[in-house]
Order: C-alpha cells, then structure tokens, then sequence
C-alpha cells in the first residue's frame, strides 16, 4: 500500500478550516486512509511544527492545540511514529512546555528511553 506523509500546510488546513477547498481535500485525504487505500505516516517533526505554526500564526493556545492534536491522533488507522509518546504528551504541553520538551518526556514515560540533558527542571520532571 502506498505511505504518504502529510506536511505541516496540509494539516494546519485540515484543523484550522481558513482555506476551504485545501480543507475538503485534506479531508478526503484522511477519508481515504481510513479506507485503507493508502497509509498516512504522521511524523513528529510535522506535529512539532504544526503545533508551532497554531500557536504563533494562529495564536491558539496550549489547550486548544492540544485538544485538537489530540483528536487528529486519536484514529488507530494511522500509522504514527513513536505513537505512545505523541499521544501521552500532551498534558505537559497544556502546563505551557515546549513541544519538545512535552516529547522528550513522554518518550520517556511511554516508550521507556533514556532523557539525557543539562537543563535541570526537565530532568527534574523526567523522575515525576
């Protein structure tokens, strides 16, 4: 079956709805996935800057773009790299973490690798 990966254009217009036709054909895209006519690979760079672009351009706040992250990730359909850790992340996120922060911790927690880093208060919440 053939992988394709969604850019951080297509879904930002699946979630934010500003440009309708963009919106009805990402939509149709993600239709298609969960009709198995083609593999969606959810990559988390593409999460990271998607959740960058609704904060800054979009001025969402953590909880929406959490909320709506989410549910774009819930469907077991998709094929999403380091799943565990991109769905378990996100209540870091909504207490104001950085992305990658939130990311690196729930790799941690969920997907059980080792965080190495000098900043002191993410080790400190690595141990929580």
């Amino acid at each position: 079956m053939k992988q394709m990966v969604p850019d951080t254009n297509l879904i930002v217009r699946l979630v934010v709805g500003d440009v309708k036709e963009q919106q009805k054909q990402a939509i149709d895209i993600f239709r298609q996935a969960e009709k198995t006519k083609m593999t969606l690979v959810i990559l988390p760079i593409i999460v990271a800057e998607s959740c960058y672009v609704l904060s800054s351009y979009y001025k969402k706040t953590y909880d929406e773009i959490a909320d709506t992250m989410e549910s774009l990730l819930s469907p077991g359909w998709l094929e999403i790299e380091h799943r565990d850790a991109l769905r378990g992340m996100w209540d870091w996120y909504r207490q104001g973490m950085h992305f990658v922060d939130s990311y690196l911790l729930a790799l941690a927690k969920y997907e059980k690798v080792e965080l190495l880093s000098f900043d002191k208060k993410l080790m400190k919440r690595n141990l929580v």
